[in-house]
């Protein structure tokens, strides 16, 4: 028998998905020799209730757009299709039953780390997967005592790219040069962000 698949489970709101979070995948994948990473996009994020722009469809679109051209990238509908809001102990559940035998690893940034150890059931989290932890700017990881021994910190050059600025950029002059393409396309074709976020 070969070694168990590895694979990365990059999860978020993806509002728009930009080409930062292409990187981070990347990083992560070189990092911890993921075979692949799975993009998760979230339908209803607890902590994001209120603040999604997009519909998850067309948040969903863009991630699918996004990653046609990397073969080692994918996307999931696990929680655009849950109903009600979507915890990640469950997505990470349902992807190892989806994917028997193969090793998880939760790709996070590290102002998600902190929030982590509140997030439903921390403890099933750390079971079902090894967090790769991506430094943000201005949020150097510390990793809380309940995650110890579960954490790797992946080396990124650190962006100062966000969804909110791509939204405002998007708002304010009708394109963003961190979009791809083909996200840029959707946008423009649904007319979404048509305003600043």
């Amino acid at each position: 028998m070969g070694d168990p698949e590895r694979i990365g489970v990059y999860g978020g709101t993806f509002d728009p998905i930009h080409r930062t979070h292409l990187d981070v995948a990347r990083a992560a994948m070189q990092h911890a020799g993921l075979d692949r990473v799975i993009y998760v996009v979230a339908g209803t994020p607890p902590h994001k209730r209120r603040r999604v722009n997009a519909s998850a469809e067309d948040r969903f679109a863009m991630v699918k757009a996004a990653l046609a051209a990397e073969p080692a990238m994918e996307v999931s509908r696990i929680e655009v299709d849950r109903e009600g809001p979507s915890y990640t102990v469950d997505t990470l559940r349902q992807l190892q039953a989806e994917h028997p035998g193969a090793r998880l690893y939760l790709i996070v940034g590290s102002d998600s780390l902190a929030d982590l150890p509140g997030w439903r059931d921390p403890e099933g989290i750390v079971t079902l997967a090894r967090l790769l932890v991506v430094p943000r700017p201005g949020a150097r990881p510390v990793v809380p005592p309940p995650l110890e021994g579960h954490v790797d910190i992946v080396p990124f050059a650190q962006s100062d790219t966000s969804s909110t600025w791509v939204r405002r950029n998007l708002g304010q002059r009708g394109w963003a040069s961190e979009l791809p393409d083909a996200v840029q396309d959707i946008i423009r074709a649904k007319g979404l962000y048509d305003e600043d976020p």
